[in-house]
């Protein structure tokens, strides 16, 4: 048995969606292609029979897929959280010292991080340096392109 893996509850309800529409919509127009390709005759040569059946294969390892990770997630709503410290679910606005730059991220879980969107994985290496420190904190993140500073200026959530 596996851990839990922490999941915001926007990040679960959005997988839920995924999950409805996959078992819902994506199966029945995967069965009606696989009836009107079989409609083709001999199937042993038919690429559109074989095409939709995998097709229906990648769906049904989809949907396992995500039957699994909202088995495994430890779902958290972040609109009950209240800390001075970044934990996870925390929208954090840092000053970006190379760049004199705002940028604000939030925290989510591994399958939710979408950085065009500010959010990171709880994974990271900016999240793990930002977790446990207070407003007007410096923190150093090791990068893949090195060492960046950040002072962390805000925490909401």
């Amino acid at each position: 048995m596996s851990d839990k893996v922490p999941m915001t509850l926007a990040g679960a309800e959005q997988l839920k969606a995924d999950l409805h529409r996959l078992k819902t919509v994506e199966r029945r127009r995967i069965v009606a292609a696989i009836s009107s390709a079989r409609e083709l005759g001999d199937l042993s040569e038919n690429a559109e029979y074989h095409a939709a059946k995998e097709e229906q294969s990648f769906n049904e390892g989809k949907i396992q897929e995500y039957e699994t990770k909202l088995a495994n997630a430890q779902i958290i709503d972040t609109a009950r959280l209240k800390s001075d410290k970044v934990i996870f679910g925390a929208k954090v606005t840092v000053l970006v010292e190379e760049t004199e730059q705002e940028a604000t991220y939030q925290i989510v879980g591994v399958d939710e991080a979408d950085l065009s969107k500010g959010k990171i994985s709880i994974t990271s290496p900016m999240a793990r340096g930002l977790i446990g420190k207070c407003v007007g904190d410096s923190v150093e993140v090791q990068a893949p392109g090195g060492a960046r500073h950040f002072e962390i200026l805000e925490i909401t959530f």
